[in-house]
């Protein structure tokens, strides 16, 4: 297993004047660029006094720079600690002090709502945008960092060359990411993630779903969060992979025209943006050509040519669509196989950095979320057939939560197994089938177990149910529903909704999950960065 760092100092070397950050429509640098700014920052944290294995927090929306920051602090051996640019003011300042971080790299925006007596350990704050100082705390240190492109010319007053690069891989088993999975201020979980971790997943991907120097990727996931970090960015941009970023949420002609434009050679994403390419643009062309589908022998060329229409409009040349985060809606899922997509949806958490199932398009069991990256094990007497928790081992997998012992200790079992909090069972031939979460189980009157996520997913494919939930009330299931054009529907159909998806969905629902009630959600679900529901804001 190779270093990534030094995967990085390779394609650096080699692809010196190629693109290698880019904001779409926007800044582009190349991978000499990269080189230069890494070591302006090696020769500004030397006269700054920044010590190897201090803590530097990013917090700022996806750009090129985001991704020049992050490397500048991970090959000079600190330890990056990205924070989500969404993340309430108050959080952000209690995640900078809580992970001792001594810089932190932000914008004008996100900085004039945060307080720096708020984070006591703070040196400087640097505006990711412009490379400017929004703030300051220590004078040696602001000159340091107004002096580095000086610095940079006395050291290389030649310019620098391919032949100066050198990234460490000796650093393998030393903490390198510290990744927060959520915004709570009453007892943060910081992910400890080494240099090890990052290396065996970028391993894992290019055994894979190997990519090549000069080939393209829309980075779309927030960069603050391990799937979006992982695996749009680490392990494509050291293979010499060009990542375009697209800075804010786009909206949908935006996005589309940037595939066009930029023609990814992968799409990563997550099942709530294809379940609505399914929903708005594949479902209803299908339907228009309903007529088709009963003709012998047609059925196959209808779908051939919407596959072929999908694959042109994400710009003609993705090999696969990788999805990740929940599951996928089981109507989309079931005309995806009908097109031959090539998508997998596999399994994670930034516990693993992130992954612990994958499986390539072409062997991907519908309904599975992969097989094991590693060692997995399911808490079960049965695990082909009873649900118990799936519990991992190996070398992706976090050393623990940065100051919090407590949690530590409660994530790993006593013979070093982590524990993943998911309910799930395995097949003979290793595909994982996720049930559910443990906090999420609900166990009815009568002692059965119930898996919500399964109840939604019948839910998910009746008519007018663009999110749901399913909670316990009371000893009852009750269905919560968001209904996108609940507005466009007119008063009966409004007044008959929650009866109506009650008894679509109670017809393919075994009797003792039958939903008891529906109530309708005036506003989409609150979501996490994988975009899935946060069940916790709504009992």
């Amino acid at each position: 297993m190779k270093h990534y760092q030094k995967k990085l100092e390779e394609t650096v070397v080699n692809q010196w004047d190629k693109k290698a950050l880019c904001d779409y429509a926007g800044e582009e640098f190349t991978y000499a660029d990269l080189a230069s700014c890494i070591e302006q920052f090696r020769l500004f944290m030397t006269a700054a006094g920044i010590s190897k294995g201090d803590k530097i927090a990013i917090c700022a929306r996806n750009s090129a720079r985001w991704a020049m920051a992050f490397w500048s602090i991970n090959v000079n051996r600190c330890v990056a600690v990205p924070l989500l640019a969404d993340f309430h003011p108050s959080n952000i300042s209690s995640l900078v002090n809580h992970s001792d971080s001594v810089l932190l790299f932000t914008d004008d925006e996100i900085w004039a709502k945060l307080n720096p007596g708020d984070m006591p350990q703070l040196k400087a704050a640097i505006d990711v945008k412009t490379d400017s100082l929004l703030w300051h705390g220590d004078e040696a240190v602001a000159h340091a960092w107004q002096q580095r492109e000086n610095a940079f010319a006395e050291r290389y007053p030649d310019g620098m060359s391919a032949g100066d690069i050198s990234y460490p891989d000796d650093n393998g088993d030393q903490l390198a990411i510290i990744n927060y999975t959520s915004g709570t201020t009453g007892n943060p979980k910081g992910v400890m993630l080494t240099h090890d971790a990052i290396s065996d997943t970028d391993h894992f991907a290019n055994t894979n779903f190997p990519n090549q120097p000069g080939e393209t990727i829309v980075s779309m996931l927030p960069l603050a969060h391990m799937y979006g970090l992982a695996i749009e960015f680490i392990h494509t941009n050291v293979d010499g992979v060009t990542v375009y970023f697209l800075g804010k949420t786009p909206s949908p002609t935006r996005l589309l025209k940037a595939m066009q434009d930029i023609k990814p050679y992968m799409v990563v994403t997550v099942p709530l943006v294809m379940e609505k390419v399914y929903a708005n643009s594949i479902k209803p062309a299908l339907e228009k050509r309903k007529f088709l589908l009963a003709i012998p022998g047609m059925k196959r060329v209808v779908y051939s040519v919407a596959r072929k229409t999908l694959l042109s409009v994400f710009g003609g040349q993705v090999r696969c669509f990788i999805m990740g985060g929940a599951a996928l809606n089981p109507e989309a899922e079931q005309c995806f196989r009908k097109m031959r997509l090539p998508y997998t949806v596999g399994y994670g958490m930034t516990e693993a950095c992130p992954l612990l199932g994958w499986e390539w398009w072409t062997n991907f069991v519908p309904g599975s979320c992969g097989k094991p990256v590693h060692d997995l094990r399911i808490d079960s007497d049965d695990p082909h057939n009873t649900p118990g928790e799936i519990q991992v081992r190996g070398a992706n997998l976090t050393t623990g939560y940065y100051k919090n012992p407590e949690a530590t200790a409660a994530a790993f079992t006593a013979d070093g197994w982590f524990r993943t909090g998911d309910l799930g069972v395995i097949d003979e031939a290793g595909n994982i089938f996720i049930r559910g979460r443990i906090k999420s189980m609900i166990l009815n009157s009568s002692g059965q177990n119930i898996y919500p996520e399964e109840v939604e997913a019948v839910l998910a494919g009746c008519e007018h149910v663009d999110e749901c939930l399913v909670v316990d009330r009371e000893g009852k299931i009750t269905a919560l529903v968001y209904c996108e054009n609940y507005n466009e529907l007119d008063e009966s159909t409004q007044a008959t909704l929650p009866d109506v998806i009650r008894a679509e969905a109670n017809k393919s629902l075994p009797g003792y999950s039958k939903i008891a009630g529906v109530e309708l959600m005036h506003e989409p679900f609150e979501k996490t960065p994988k975009m899935s529901i946060k069940r916790f804001l709504y009992k």
